[in-house]
């Protein structure tokens, strides 16, 4: 008779197979987690400073537009009586007028001259740099030091800075912003100057980031310098253009201490614009309710102009 010998079955063979369970979520947690507030934490005193000198400043002009504020006295309501005299101020009517007209001049010379400066600079030559940091210097010095400088230059006498050159030509002295016929577009050239530096810098960083291979292309198919220009550089800088459009735009809405420095809105209310008048509306005529009402109503330009050209972008790139 013979036995048969069966072969030992392997250890753990029968056991069932044990299923790790994942490990509970909060053992997952890293050693940051619930610190969410330390970025907070670093970014508090600029947002407590933000909302002190900004928001908080801004909800009170709101409220203010709608009440005749009598300091010491306290404020009465009177609803958008403040709104309907502004609105049907001439004076106020002219100064955004001049505003549109120095916004737009002010647009378009710092553009076209921030791009050609930039075309002319581009490069990474040693020379180029320097002379990118020479034409940067008028963004960097005080919008004050600024307006001097220039109603120096713009001294009426016959030996006057620009009216000496003028004389190398056969010009007569001009008045500058002592004549009503003069004086926009010198403001106006004052804020070209001080602005097309500050385009060049965004235009150049915009040409950084143009495709060489279609500048390659473009010389290969034969294109001249303004064809590469007028077909290449151009539609590779219209995210470029918007930008700086809004920003010119808003920047031009908002001029106040040019005007104010050079020609206080004189000669004859030449160049008062929206800022300067409601200056004088709310400190100098102590009509706080109405200059509000006109700052609130400057504010809705801008934002409006904003969205106006946002929209136009998204429409466009879509």
């Amino acid at each position: 008779m013979t036995v048969d010998h069966a072969k030992p079955a392997a250890v753990g063979a029968d056991r069932p197979a044990v299923e790790r369970t994942p490990a509970p979520k909060a053992r997952r947690r890293s050693d940051r987690d619930g610190k969410w507030w330390t970025p907070w934490l670093f970014l508090a005193p600029a947002l407590i400073l933000f909302v002190y000198f900004k928001f908080i400043p801004m909800i009170t002009a709101v409220t203010m537009s709608f009440q005749d504020v009598q300091p010491y006295l306290g404020n009465q309501w009177v609803g958008g009586e403040n709104y309907s005299t502004v609105l049907g101020d001439e004076a106020f009517h002219s100064a955004i007028w001049h505003t549109v007209v120095i916004a737009i001049g002010q647009t378009v010379g710092s553009m076209v001259i921030g791009l050609a400066l930039a075309l002319l600079m581009e490069g990474q030559s040693k020379r180029l740099k320097f002379l990118r940091s020479a034409a940067f210097l008028p963004v960097v010095v005080p919008i004050a030091v600024v307006a001097e400088l220039w109603r120096i230059m713009y001294h009426p006498t016959g030996d006057g800075m620009l009216n000496s050159i003028l004389g190398l030509v056969g010009l007569g002295p001009s008045g500058f912003i002592n004549d009503p016929d003069t004086s926009m577009v010198s403001v106006i050239v004052t804020g070209i100057w001080r602005g097309a530096p500050y385009d060049m810098m965004i235009f150049l960083a915009g040409l950084a980031g143009i495709d060489r291979g279609l500048y390659e292309a473009a010389t290969v198919d034969g294109a001249s310098r303004w064809r590469k220009i007028l077909h290449v550089t151009l539609p590779g800088l219209r995210s470029v253009f918007s930008i700086l459009f809004v920003l010119a735009a808003i920047r031009g809405l908002r001029v106040f201490t040019e005007v104010f420095l050079l020609t206080n809105g004189g000669p004859n209310g030449s160049t008062e614009v929206a800022m300067t008048l409601i200056y004088k509306l709310g400190l100098e005529q102590n009509r706080l309710g109405v200059g509000a009402a006109g700052a609130v109503l400057l504010f809705l330009a801008t934002l409006v102009l904003t969205l106006f050209v946002q929209v136009l972008r998204r429409r466009r790139d879509a």
